[in-house]
């Protein structure tokens, strides 16, 4: 078979015909689809993002751009990487490239006009795969068959591909759970074994990004498993110490959300496990809520009542999902509109109650008079109240 020649065709995807795309392919038509979607197009699965690869050098990519009517940003041009810019959305577009040297990290690249080249120096196979517009695909390494046989396969040698960049340790179990029917060879389980030390060259953010990957694909428990028998697990999460857990978590149908299963996998001390992963405000907010107490199984309306008016329904379904509580718990919470106590300093203010202490204090009695009954007290009800402890004073 020539180099260059296709090796299946396949009817051209619907999302080739995506609008914002099609004029970015009109022009270049140098260009093919690379990565991701040719994968999840060939595995019949939704594509969500859409990268292409070009002879072209990057400051052609943009002169065609820009000919045919389009924007482009240069988003990483150090690395040949161009996004063109059609109907308000980015479509990243990579010169073909090869690698000059590599340092576990980074790589210093040349641009090359030779497929095969390109995908040489990407991971695994199901990834190095390209297809033209007319879905023509090209498939230098075998990654249609590792595709429909369940592998998830280095292309060349394992060892010397992980130690061009290390995350690739990580990247493997997260195609690993999504795409493989089984076992890796044992060149494979050897070279991630070996570069396991590796994983202290990568920064917080590039191992949580990965992380989370792994952990919101739809059941990652065996590939977690895989990595606490090789290592890996320990290295790059050390705080994961209930894979049980989440297996359970997991078999409970509870939602695919990584952060959900991380409080599964790492219970203790979230606040430190945020930190030292650098997530996100947003991301350290929700670990922590989620390490609060359950809602008791046998929780009355007005129990429930009072754990929201203090706690978000999401928060307190993620931590019974954690707990193992009934589906009726959750269907409780759903149903019950949160409470909301009104009362604020100004109404005790607007009686008469000076500045100082005593405001807070009262808002806190009425408060906690509102929560007692069951939170169903109304904003009227509860001024009357108030009204009656200014009174009593």
């Amino acid at each position: 078979m020539a180099p260059d020649e296709p090796v299946r065709r396949i009817e051209p995807p619907g999302f080739l015909h995506d609008p914002a795309l099609v004029p970015v392919l009109d022009a270049l038509p140098h260009a093919r689809l690379v990565g991701g979607s040719v994968r999840d197009a060939l595995a019949g699965r939704e594509v969500a993002d859409v990268d292409l690869a070009t002879p072209d050098a990057p400051e052609e990519v943009v002169a065609a751009l820009r000919a045919a009517g389009l924007k482009s940003a240069p988003t990483g041009l150090k690395h040949g990487t161009v996004t063109a810019i059609s109907a308000h959305r980015g479509f990243e577009v990579t010169t073909l490239r090869r690698d000059e040297e590599t340092d576990g990290r980074h790589a210093t690249v040349a641009w090359t006009g030779d497929w095969r080249e390109d995908a040489a120096r990407r991971d695994f196979t199901i990834n190095a795969m390209s297809m033209r517009r007319d879905g023509a695909v090209f498939d230098y390494f075998g990654g249609i068959a590792d595709l429909e046989a369940g592998r998830v396969r280095f292309v060349g040698d394992p060892a010397a591909r992980i130690a061009e960049d290390y995350l690739r340790v990580l990247r493997f179990f997260r195609f690993h759970a999504r795409y493989a029917n089984g076992p890796p060879d044992p060149a494979t389980l050897a070279a991630l074994r070996h570069g396991v030390p590796g994983l202290a060259q990568l920064s917080a953010e590039r191992v949580w990004s990965e992380l989370k990957r792994i952990l919101a694909t739809p059941d990652p428990v065996g590939a977690l498993a895989l990595m606490a028998e090789l290592g890996v697990l320990q290295a790059a999460l050390p705080e994961a110490t209930d894979v049980d857990r989440l297996r359970r978590l997991v078999g409970s149908g509870a939602p695919p959300d990584p952060l959900l299963r991380l409080a599964a996998l790492a219970p203790s001390d979230p606040a430190a496990l945020a930190e030292r992963l650098r997530l996100s405000t947003a991301e350290r907010e929700t670990l922590e809520a989620l390490a609060g107490p359950a809602v008791p199984p046998a929780s009355d309306d007005a129990d429930l009542r009072r754990a929201l008016a203090d706690t978000p329904a999401d928060e307190l379904i993620g931590r019974s999902w954690l707990a193992g509580s009934p589906p009726e718990i959750r269907s409780r919470l759903a149903a019950l509109p949160r409470p909301r106590f009104t009362i604020q300093g100004r109404d005790a203010l607007a009686l008469g109650v000076p500045p100082g202490p005593l405001v807070g204090e009262l808002v806190r009695a009425v408060r906690a008079w509102w929560m007692e009954g069951g939170c169903v007290a109304s904003p009227a009800e509860c001024r009357a109240e108030l009204a009656r402890r200014v009174a009593a004073l």
